[in-house]
């Protein structure tokens, strides 16, 4: 379900709402933690920009990675963003936006815990009592009592099915959460002093950025050069000042489909499904229908996600292995590793719903009062068809107003544009004829969005 061009933390969870606005909902009740930096790619700004929206959230700033780099040069980019602004003695919050969280209370009493610890200038990691012998999960080894929180002995990657089990029998192991606290100067004082590179080039990124309105668009060779580095090999195992605080609320990385099935409700046979599920003799699995019936009968511990363009079926104590079949599709070049059959753009979205030899089908929904860019293409024609809302559309000099069941035709090279104006989302199926039917046959005059 997650895609390169739609990653996990924009997809709905339980409640309807994204894991995201799961993240940001969380602090609402903390009006201090509200000035949130968000950091993203710059191919999903608007998906996140619009989520922040949904739930009444004015974000400080979204920074814009031109690439990915990883945990440690995110969080440095965050940290300069304030270190610029002269606000480096700041404490910084870095959440993950794709974490369950059950007892809201008991984590924000481990955050204030955390942050006594950041105010003495420790750079404090939430951890996790290990429940079961996880191998998806980093570990730490617990030290020595330290205030409200202990110090840290050893950061430890990911075990084997054996080490797990040895660190679920032990008191002396949490599961590492990736949420850390910490002052932005002492973060910056550690990348700067164990990796300089990551540091130099994200200073450098930041101060080379651009602001458009919300946005902050990095300077990209900057960037791109960075090295690529999580924070726990950059800066936490190599800090003298780690701590950590235990986290007893109920935490869950929703990193798997298993993940997914332990945090979700469940009927008498402990299965948790999702859409439109006929089971029979089925128990302990995760069934999810996005598009159309799906039905099991006589298997257990399974995990059933069906999507418009894929299928996944894998057994519960296997969807780790997800992550294989992702590389696969990636190393073949498979459209389903980069996106959907329905592309969303900052206007609303497309969807494909048929092609054949040199044509295509598509429908698309525009939001009120955004529009497609001023554009022409070189080696196929369409043909609008509305189907629901009012559209304005520039053809060539002329402007035209097209309602419910009316129609247009765009020969090739004719310059174009489709609007909606009014309050409601406009949706029109599109036709296209031609001989190259690729996204890349486009050629923009105008945009609103400031895309090339």
């Amino acid at each position: 379900m997650s895609r390169e061009r739609y990653p996990k933390y924009l997809l709905s969870t339980m409640n309807g709402k994204s894991l995201l606005q799961d993240t940001i909902l969380r602090l609402k009740s903390r009006p201090e933690l509200a000035d949130a930096i968000f950091v993203c790619s710059e191919e999903t700004r608007f998906l996140v920009a619009s989520q922040i929206e949904e739930v009444g959230i004015t974000p400080e700033t979204i920074i814009l990675e031109p690439v990915s780099r990883d945990t440690a040069p995110a969080i440095a980019l965050a940290a300069y963003a304030r270190y610029i602004k002269g606000k480096d003695d700041e404490i910084l919050i870095v959440l993950p936006s794709d974490h369950f969280i059950r007892d809201q209370n008991a984590f924000f009493n481990t955050l204030d815990n955390a942050i006594s610890l950041a105010e003495k200038d420790y750079l404090v990691t939430l951890g996790v009592r290990p429940t079961k012998a996880e191998t998806g999960y980093g570990y730490i080894k617990i030290g020595d009592p330290l205030g409200a929180g202990y110090s840290v002995e050893a950061f430890i990657e990911k075990p084997n099915q054996e080490k797990a089990r040895v660190y679920l029998g032990s008191d002396e192991y949490c599961w590492n959460s990736g949420i850390f606290v910490f002052k932005a100067i002492n973060y910056l004082r550690e990348l700067t002093r164990q990796r300089q590179a990551i540091a130099v080039a994200t200073e450098a990124a930041i101060r080379g950025s651009v602001r458009e309105d919300i946005f902050i668009r990095l300077r990209g060779d900057d960037f791109i050069s960075c090295p690529k580095e999580s924070i726990d090999y950059a800066v936490m195992e190599g800090t003298k000042k780690a701590a950590m605080v235990t986290l007893s609320a109920g935490w869950g990385d929703l990193g798997s489909w298993q993940a997914m099935w332990e945090v979700a409700e469940k009927d008498r046979n402990h299965n948790s499904v999702i859409g439109d599920v006929i089971l029979e003799d089925v128990k302990d699995s995760y069934i999810r229908a996005e598009h159309r019936l799906v039905s099991a009968s006589g298997v257990d511990n399974i995990v059933v996600v069906e999507t418009a363009d894929a299928v996944l079926v894998t057994a519960q104590n296997n969807a780790q292995s997800v992550k294989k079949i992702v590389h696969k599709l990636q190393e073949n070049g498979r459209e389903e590793f980069r996106s959907h059959t329905k592309i969303y753009r900052p206007w609303g979205y497309y969807e494909s719903i048929g092609k054949g030899l040199g044509h295509q089908v598509k429908h698309i929904m525009v939001n009120p009062g955004a529009s497609l860019s001023l554009q022409k293409h070189r080696h196929r024609s369409e043909h609008w068809i509305v189907v629901v809302g009012t559209a304005a559309v520039t053809l060539g000099k002329s402007e035209l107003v097209l309602a419910e069941n009316e129609s247009t035709f765009i020969p090739a090279g004719t310059i174009h544009r489709l609007a909606n104006h009014g309050t409601t989302p406009l949706e029109v199926i599109e036709i296209q004829f031609g001989s190259y039917l690729g996204e890349d046959d486009i050629l923009r005059f105008a945009d609103q969005y400031g895309r090339k």
